[in-house]
């Protein structure tokens, strides 16, 4: 494993370096002779879930993990809380290596995941709070002007005498989320920690989350499909799939990069429209009388804010409206991206292993009817 240089910022947030993790799984053969061939021989099959996954999280940032179901988000999780060993690589966690120092780890961070909950379920909310109080060593103070922190940012004491199996769905989380942080960790990990919840309560979790990483300085791992929520909380987005990092970087850029397909919808004093004083890289989509549909043209774009001034620097403007591509238009353009490229390296490294074996032909045949020649006599 390649060690990780030391600096005061990645101590203090999350980094990984080449994390790559493969399981090893028995599959079984077809048949009853074929099951019981897989009892004294069984066929062993690697897959490898994670592939040499990078990227750092400084304190005080939210950074979003994104990608597809069964695109090595939640196993890339596993590991930085130091659940799962990685097969190669290195992760930092607070200064701490995870899987070589698991209680240490386990008193740096707070996790949530979506389906899962770390609450005493026949206990009321409190008193599974006063037992995290002990088993962390809080102190009674401390203990006491956090919970009035949470409560006030979450409403916990609206259920918080309620047994947890009787807590709904958005009650369980908000309640998951004040237990993770009861011990004032530095580093926090949610997976999918508002899937299932309703409109009102996911905006609370929001608020409560922007407080946590703008006011206390928490460093925070996302993992969802909401991309309201992405949209909402991140700054900065690590799009993940088939195992590999396919893109890391600002939301504003990958919007600049996928999702430029915006149009402006404008009505204009006269219904004449004078070509030549288009913007550079916007083209008339349509035209019906006055209204008229500007969009990119497919050159050099602007961003929409800029083709905007440009349009109203140019023609007179009775009204306008602004449509773009939504976040999930845009990550769908980016994995589509991703798989055609894979597809065309897949094609091109496929279309060479042919030529070569176009090019022995002669060979090889010879060697194949020579061998056939063998094995008749």
């Amino acid at each position: 494993m390649t060690a990780l240089p030391s600096s005061p910022r990645a101590t203090e947030g999350i980094v990984a370096q080449g994390l790559t993790k493969t399981f090893r799984t028995s599959v079984r053969r077809p048949g009853f002779g074929g099951a019981l061939r897989s009892l004294v021989d069984p066929l062993r099959v690697e897959k490898t879930a994670v592939q040499k996954v990078s990227f750092s999280v400084g304190p005080g940032q939210l950074l979003a993990l994104l990608g597809p179901n069964g695109a090595g988000k939640s196993t890339t999780i596993k590991m930085l809380t130091g659940i799962l060993t990685p097969t190669s690589g290195e992760a930092r966690v607070a200064g701490v290596v995870p899987y070589r120092e698991r209680e240490r780890n386990a008193r740096n961070i707070g996790a949530v995941f979506g389906q899962r909950t770390q609450l005493w379920w026949d206990l009321p909310v409190r008193e599974s709070f006063t037992v995290l109080r002990d088993i962390y060593g809080v102190p009674e103070d401390a203990h006491r002007s956090r919970l009035a922190e949470f409560d006030r940012l979450l409403e916990l004491s609206e259920f918080w005498d309620t047994r947890v199996r009787h807590l709904s769905l958005g009650q369980r989380v908000r309640s998951d989320l004040a237990a993770a942080l009861l011990h004032d960790p530095p580093i926090v990990f949610l997976d999918e920690p508002t899937i299932g919840m309703d409109v009102v309560v996911k905006e609370q979790v929001r608020t409560f989350l922007r407080h946590q990483v703008e006011q206390r300085g928490r460093t925070v791992l996302l993992t969802t499909h909401d991309m309201t929520e992405v949209a909402r909380l991140a700054e900065r987005v690590v799009l993940i799939n088939h195992g590999r990092v396919v893109l890391d970087g600002p939301l504003e850029e990958i919007r600049r990069r996928f999702g430029s397909t915006w149009q402006i919808h404008a009505t204009l004093d006269h219904p004449g429209l004078d070509a030549a004083r288009l913007p550079p890289g916007v083209r008339v989509v349509r035209q019906d009388g006055p209204r008229t549909v500007f969009g990119p043209d497919g050159s050099a774009p602007p961003t929409m804010h800029q083709a905007l001034r440009l349009v109203v620097e140019r023609y007179r403007v009775a009204d306008l409206a602004l449509e773009e591509n939504d976040l999930e238009d845009v990550m769908r353009a980016a994995y589509l991206r991703h798989d055609s490229a894979e597809a065309g390296d897949s094609a091109e490294a496929g279309g060479g292993a042919a030529e070569g074996g176009a090019a022995g032909g002669s060979d090889g045949g010879g060697a194949a009817q020579a061998s056939a020649r063998q094995g008749v006599r």
